[in-house]
């Protein structure tokens, strides 16, 4: 049985999370101290399920006491990383985190990337991009990072054109044409795959696509390519704490062979391994 913890917005805002972990003999408020479980914090799906598996079936014999937490919020892991709270996480990429850092002073830095989530473009209502027809809404992510990966993506696949230098905080608002005249919609990730009754078609990340049992490798009109991609997802820890013994063999467990294997198995092109 999978032991975690799942952790809302509303409760991490009521100051449990603290209360909460302690109550599990967590180590992670104490990060000298190396000798107890490893708490990692982490998205459900696909990294507390990837994280699961290297506990059920790799962490004992490699001599890791691993803990997993289930985040349903990921905004919520970098500030429970940065205090303590946790040990390291595991959810995010290298955009987000450098945009992360700098806008909050924080110091989370990555160990080891492991995996890559490609960003699509889904739909209820046409089954091909070039079907959109003018004037539709799009719903996008409402983060910095991967509202302008979406819109790279949209014109990747030429449904837009960006102005020159737009980078990882690209807005709307950096769009020079828009052939179709499309509209967006900016919501907070999770609730993207959820608009899609509501909206012409939505840009999803990668694990919520798969929470909402949307297939990327088939159901997605347009689909990030993995070549040269920058958004590989990483284990992360507050910085200095990289040589923790506990961390460098998660590190080493998380990039084996044993979980490519697991990837490439249950993901079957959905989610793809970075190693």
């Amino acid at each position: 049985m999978r032991n975690t913890a799942k952790f809302t917005t509303a409760v991490l805002a009521a100051g449990a999370l603290t209360l909460g972990l302690s109550g599990c003999g967590s180590s992670g408020t104490d990060a000298s101290d190396t000798s107890g479980p490893l708490v990692v914090a982490a998205s459900p799906t696909p990294h507390a399920e990837i994280l699961n598996y290297v506990k059920e079936n790799l962490a004992k014999k490699a001599g890791l006491d691993l803990e997993v937490k289930e985040f349903s919020d990921y905004t919520t892991q970098n500030p429970a990383t940065e205090d303590g709270s946790v040990d390291a996480n595991y959810f995010q990429n290298q955009p987000y985190l450098d945009d992360y850092n700098k806008k909050r002073g924080t110091h989370i830095v990555p160990v080891v990337t492991v995996h890559l989530e490609p960003l699509g473009l889904y739909s209820h209502k046409v089954k091909s991009a070039g079907a959109l027809k003018s004037g539709a809404t799009i719903a996008v992510p409402n983060d910095s990072v991967n509202e302008a990966r979406a819109l790279k993506l949209l014109a990747a696949n030429g449904l837009i054109t960006l102005k020159d230098g737009a980078g990882n905080e690209a807005t709307p608002s950096d769009i020079v044409k828009n052939p179709k005249n499309l509209e967006f919609k900016e919501l907070e990730a999770p609730q993207t795959p959820r608009s899609l009754d509501d909206v012409d078609a939505a840009v999803v990340n990668g694990n919520y696509a798969i929470e909402a049992d949307l297939k990327p490798a088939t159901d997605a009109l347009v689909l990030e390519s993995a070549k040269n991609n920058p958004y590989g997802n990483f284990l992360a820890v507050k910085d200095g704490n990289e040589d923790d013994p506990r961390v460098k063999k998660l590190a080493k467990l998380l990039t084996s062979a044993e979980v490519k294997k697991f990837i490439e198995d249950k993901y079957a092109g959905s989610v793809l391994a970075s190693f």
